[in-house]
């Protein structure tokens, strides 16, 4: 809108295109209501008051709040397409999200950073960006990309692209890594926002991290932690997602002082969470009920997030921002029930309304690269201990364990009766073949295999079985999907969710991922499976940052060391 329009309509002197009556308006600046009605303007708030205009809806009292903002989430964690996680999401208020593409990145590179750029054109919401800053994670696995410091500068001019997304290397950033050095200068020449990932990070450690520019964390795990990394200067996005769970422990960190440099964030949630829990919402809901004052705990999910990332057209209901706003019936417990984006009403009561145009699902081409036939499952037996991957109950962390191995014509072999299976992780970008091949405690399996192309963060096939022959075919299950999860027993194939995109999204909308997911589940429990999620496990096994122990194709990773061990261990 032309700005001498929007000053005559602010002034009365043209009518609005949308007035909201009778509703109760959420001022996170003052933290107070004003009973107004509220003047839109293509798609801008243009004011509150008696103001003329050409459609009126009346709110019968309901609050008004800006919409909301999550500024750190992986939307493949969501195994939805951008199409269907933005129809999964803004029927529950969120209409802004600051997104790291860094599971895709992995897989295809820039390419992958393009293809999430393209699928956010035309959406009913808005979607943004951080650039990913640690492609590949580690060394010690193979991903499908390697991105510098020079592929990252061309897209940091792109308007989409609000931050470099979390430095999880902060051991790079410490000891001055001349790539890790040169995209914190890039992002800094641009005025972008630097994400932070750096878990446990104190003292000098902790200043010179925030004194190289980076700006907020996403990782602490206590109270003591959040105060320690704001008195340095950071912001903390509080964490409720799937695997990952904050909230609870950081609530004593917010207080009226605080609370302007805290914000909710999701950062990974599954389709059950938010199908049945909800996104941001739900992280308002909880953090109300939990004693914190309903207008801070919006102003957090709201105010907070846009003003960390520059967006200041967002995150407020106040003339000149941007016309995104969520109406609610209870201020103790927000329910949304109507969602406003751009001044257009797109979702009534969870569902976004059948005049919202679903934008088409972009294509992309297979991100497999591999041949199952190929694959050596055998492990010839050099000793007769190994070290066993021990799963820990609801950790991504593991432990180490030393035990003997069952052989069969001198090779190790699973033994369900013990429950020591089979892991193998497979290579997918490069053809290489390489594999690697050890033996994981925990999952329960009686017979059968799992197999997954999520596998954090380089994102090789991952398996874990009974026998060769299983593993095979659940390997080549995900293979021929062209990505995706698989259950099979004895040759047959017995659920599978198919991920074509990256191997990491599907095409389908969540309702039907989910369910596909419900059969997964149900097949892991007929196999033995004791585990409440097994793929969300088994896809963190290949992650050589998580302890204790990891397996990339690279073969077994003690993350304590950062280094490969062997397999075999001479008896103890």
């Amino acid at each position: 809108m032309q700005l001498p329009r929007l000053i005559q309509i602010a002034r009365g002197e043209r009518p609005a295109d949308l007035l909201l009556k009778g509703g109760r308006i959420i001022n996170v600046f003052s933290g107070t209501l004003i009973d107004a009605s509220l003047a839109i303007a293509a798609g801008a708030i243009v004011g509150w008051g008696d103001y003329e205009a050409h459609a009126e809806i009346d709110l019968n009292g309901s609050f008004v709040a800006p919409g909301f903002i999550d500024p750190h989430v992986h939307i493949e964690s969501s195994m939805a397409c951008v199409t269907e996680f933005t129809r999964a999401i803004l029927p529950r208020g969120t209409t802004t999200v600051m997104a790291d593409p860094h599971e895709i990145a992995n897989v295809l590179g820039l390419d992958g950073i393009h293809y999430m750029l393209e699928s956010s054109l035309n959406q009913p919401m808005n979607l943004l960006f951080t650039l990913p800053s640690c492609v590949p994670a580690t060394h010690l696995e193979t991903a499908g990309a390697h991105l510098k410091a020079e592929d990252l500068q061309p897209l940091m001019s792109d308007n989409k692209i609000v931050g470099l997304a979390e430095m999880m290397n902060f051991p790079g950033v410490l000891g001055q890594a001349p790539d890790v050095i040169a995209k914190i200068n890039a992002a800094r020449t641009r005025r972008l926002a630097l994400d932070g990932h750096a878990p446990g990070l104190t003292g000098k450690d902790l200043n010179a991290y925030t004194a190289a520019g980076i700006a907020s964390d996403h990782e602490c795990t206590n109270a003591d932690e959040a105060r320690a990394k704001m008195a340095a200067g950071m912001h903390i996005m509080i964490r409720q997602g799937t695997g990952a769970r904050n909230l609870h422990d950081l609530l004593p960190a917010v207080n009226p002082h605080t609370a302007r440099r805290m914000m909710w964030c999701t950062d990974d949630r599954h389709p059950h969470d938010l199908l049945d829990d909800g996104h941001i919402d739900a992280i308002v809901r909880e953090a109300v009920q939990s004693g914190l004052d309903p207008i801070l705990a919006i102003q957090m999910a709201t105010l907070n997030p846009a003003q960390y990332f520059g967006q200041h057209h967002l995150g407020a209901i106040a003339p000149g921002r941007r016309a995104d706003l969520v109406v609610f019936d209870d201020l103790r417990r927000p329910e949304i029930h109507q969602v406003f984006s751009e001044g257009r009403l797109v979702a009534e009561n969870g569902i976004m309304r059948p005049q919202i145009e679903r934008p088409q699902i972009v294509p992309l081409p297979p991100a497999m690269n591999l041949r199952p036939a190929m694959i050596d499952f055998r492990i010839p037996a050099e000793q007769t201990h190994a070290r066993i991957i021990e799963l820990v109950a609801d950790q991504l962390m593991t432990r180490q364990q030393i035990a003997e191995v069952s052989l069969e014509n001198g090779k190790a072999v699973s033994d369900p009766e013990r429950d020591l299976l089979k892991l193998i992780v497979v290579d997918r970008h490069t053809d290489s073949g390489r594999t690697g091949k050890a033996f994981v405690k925990g999952f329960g399996l009686q017979s059968g295999a799992l197999a997954s192309s999520v596998a954090h963060d380089s994102h090789n096939i991952i398996a874990a079985g009974v026998s060769d022959a299983d593993l095979r075919l659940a390997i080549t299950t995900v293979v021929d999907m062209k990505g995706g999860l698989a259950a099979v027993q004895n040759g047959k194939i017995l659920a599978a969710l198919d991920l074509p995109i990256g191997g990491l999204m599907s095409t389908e909308p969540i309702s039907v991922i989910r369910s596909k997911l419900d059969e997964l589940l149900a097949a892991a429990r007929r196999l033995g499976c004791r585990l409440q999620d097994p793929f969300m496990t088994l896809s963190f096994l290949a992650l050589p940052v998580i302890p204790e122990l990891k397996l990339t194709d690279h073969g077994l990773i003690d993350v304590d060391r950062f280094e490969p061990v062997p397999l075999f261990v001479k008896t103890p």
